[in-house]
């Protein structure tokens, strides 16, 4: 039966999420002279403290005012899932989204680290589509990049951006000034880096330990000197595929988080005639015509609408049903588990599971909502001999106006510098666990306090003391590609199912992954042992996981992820598993496209949001090309 909705207009293009790949692909159209109109399921929580100080990200993530909380699977069976994470009353583990404009980039820990020229290339290839190139790729980053934390110069050797919409700052090295520990930490990292890559291992080493020394009485500012030798991002550690310790650059502005939500309000105020943003809109169907073309968007708008919302079962309203209407094309980005569940809401997806849940079928891709990939990641805990010293009188909390009782938080608001300006990640280490790989596959980082994975509550517990260390340990190009994301409901308000499969319940490989993870724990551990004079002892996994055999067996138990991807993949027509092309059309419609971090074939790269960024900027161009087709 017809659900009369109030009409909401026409617009040149519907863009369904405004995070890492709708936010900044609505901006980029709008700048292009064309109608916008951004469906945003939350509303906007970005001028809060809570998500503008890079320190409190942890618990942005768990702000109930734009939380979403998944409860995802890792395994079907429940006694495999985790001792630590599984949380038994939600029958799965903690995943973390954010429903607010800008999406999950404004809660995420904001690290910008470049993904590997082999995963563009892997495009390429798979789609054959030379534009997907390594080397036609790095103009896009270059595009979005302003750069703060490497000084210009007229030749640019390592490639990066200067006038873009995404500043990119590195902590300042003299936050560690006065805390010994924390410089004793980081030079056992850069010792155990040069120890597994030798090449200019004395000449690059006293460069990186005379600039950390001079930290505390160089009148000088050592920073960029030091970014540049740890710089991930310049283009020949990139093309090298480099491994050694790191900075991490993040996105921030003069301290505080960047991300498309401010690229798309500085466009909103420039053209206010073009864009138009609508916060609190749950998308819930999208409409196409007889010839699958897609012609408007039909949502709900009211808040906590989504049963993921915490508070969505506290609230009993009605919702008010809108329908937007598109001139040229309707843009997905709602991420790797809301966009497939809403083109199979609309229809489109595997004939088995519109059939289950007695959806009218508009189109069959029995890929949609398959493919679910992850990175693979465990902590490594320590007590550490005392309280670091760079800590202390911090409480990670907003204040209380107008006294906010912490020094860090005054520092922060006085001038934006300071422990709070940074999300807390001190030192990196690249490396290959098997040293036969194309590509390093290890992002092995260090921060003070205590993370062991997602559960509800981990963001208090990760500040709870200040004599913790843990080292994370990241595993890039995992193999498991059998998860998937399918309807529990034909309802736009309830979540979908995720399962990701884990390991060997998953595709073939999963000992090389389980193997990877291990040796990265290896040495996460070999660096504790050269900063015995600060680390006291272990906590997790512990001394009942120290024998080689233990170790994977920890790994495939306790294992978390938070780079949901893949889920819509890319490929060709001929592909049955495809579900967009090149060009990020959906296969078989028109006026069609998904621009978000579900198309990926293979999970690209570390932390996947630069990625999404680059392909943000390349749609803009693809669908810009093909803007007079489109009428």
């Amino acid at each position: 039966m017809a659900v009369d909705r109030q009409d909401r207009g026409e617009f040149d293009y519907i863009v369904v999420g405004s995070g890492a790949g709708g936010g900044p692909l609505a901006a980029n159209l709008t700048r292009a002279g064309f109608t916008v109109l951004v469906l945003e399921a939350g509303g906007d929580r970005g001028s809060d403290l809570i998500s503008r100080v890079p320190a409190f990200h942890p618990k942005s993530a768990e702000d109930p005012q734009m939380s979403w909380e998944y409860f995802v699977k890792r395994y079907n069976d429940p006694s495999r899932e985790s001792k630590v994470n599984y949380t038994p009353s939600r029958n799965g583990t903690f995943y973390p989204r954010a429903a607010t404009l800008g999406g999950c980039t404004s809660h995420h820990a904001m690290i910008t680290v470049y993904p590997h020229n082999g995963d563009w290339n892997q495009i390429a290839f798979a789609t054959g589509d030379q534009s997907w190139l390594a080397e036609n790729m790095r103009g896009y980053f270059q595009r979005m990049e302003n750069c703060r934390y490497i000084a210009e110069t007229p030749t640019n050797p390592g490639k990066h951006g200067y006038g873009g919409w995404l500043t990119t700052e590195t902590a300042n090295p003299r936050t560690l000034v006065g805390d010994k520990e924390l410089i004793n930490i980081v030079k056992a990292a850069v010792k155990e880096g040069l120890s597994r890559n030798r090449r200019d291992m004395l000449g690059f080493l006293s460069q990186v330990l005379a600039a950390i020394n001079n930290l505390p009485r160089d009148a000088s500012d050592p920073t960029s000197e030091i970014a540049r030798l740890l710089d991930p991002n310049d283009w020949s550690f990139v093309k090298d595929t480099r491994e050694g310790v790191v900075l991490t650059p993040v996105a921030t502005q003069g301290g505080e988080r960047r991300g498309p939500r401010e690229y798309l309000l500085e466009t909103l105020d420039q053209f206010p005639n073009l864009l138009t943003i609508e916060t609190y809109a749950l998308a819930t169907r999208v409409v196409l015509d007889d010839n699958r073309r897609a012609r408007a968007v039909e949502y709900s708008r009211g808040a906590h609408l989504y049963a993921a919302d915490p508070d969505s079962g506290h609230l009993n309203q009605e919702p008010e049903l809108w329908v937007a209407r598109a001139r040229r094309e309707i843009i997905l980005a709602g991420g790797a588990y809301n966009t497939p569940q809403l083109l199979m809401l609309s229809g489109i997806g595997p004939a088995e599971q519109l059939s289950q849940h007695g959806i009218s079928p508009v189109l069959i891709r029995e890929g949609v909502g398959k493919n679910l990939q992850d990175r693979y990641e465990v902590g490594v805990v320590f007590e550490t001999k005392k309280p670091f010293a760079a800590l202390k009188d911090a409480t990670f909390t907003p204040p209380v106006f107008p006294d906010t009782g912490d020094r860090h938080m005054q520092q922060w608001l006085d001038s934006g510098t300071g422990l709070y300006s940074s999300n807390g990640v001190v030192i990196a280490l690249i490396a290959r666990s098997k040293p036969e790989l194309l590509d390093p596959d290890l992002f092995i980082f260090g921060t003070p306090g205590i993370f062991t994975g997602y559960r509800p509550g981990y963001s208090e517990e990760a500040f709870s003391r200040k004599d913790r260390w843990t080292w994370l340990i990241l595993k890039a190009h995992t193999k498991d590609t059998a998860g998937e994301v399918t309807l529990n409901s034909d309802s736009p308000y309830d979540v979908p199912a995720i399962n990701f499969h884990y390991f060997d319940e998953g595709t073939t490989g999963y000992q090389d992954d389980t193997d990877a993870v291990a040796e990265g724990v290896k040495i996460a551990r070999s660096m504790s042992k050269r900063a015995a004079n600060v680390l006291k002892k272990e906590l997790s996994p512990g001394p009942k996981v120290r024998a080689k055999k233990e170790v994977p067996g920890f790994v495939q138990q306790e294992a978390w992820g938070h780079h949901a991807s893949c889920s819509c993949k890319m490929g060709k027509a001929t592909d049955p598993m495809a579900v967009v092309d090149s060009k990020f059309r959906v296969i078989g419609t028109q006026g069609l496209r998904i621009v978000d971090a579900s198309v990926f074939p293979k999970i690209p790269g570390f932390f996947i949001v630069t990625a999404i960024y680059m392909v943000s900027e390349k749609a803009a161009d693809d669908i810009i090309a093909a803007a007079p087709s489109m009428l």
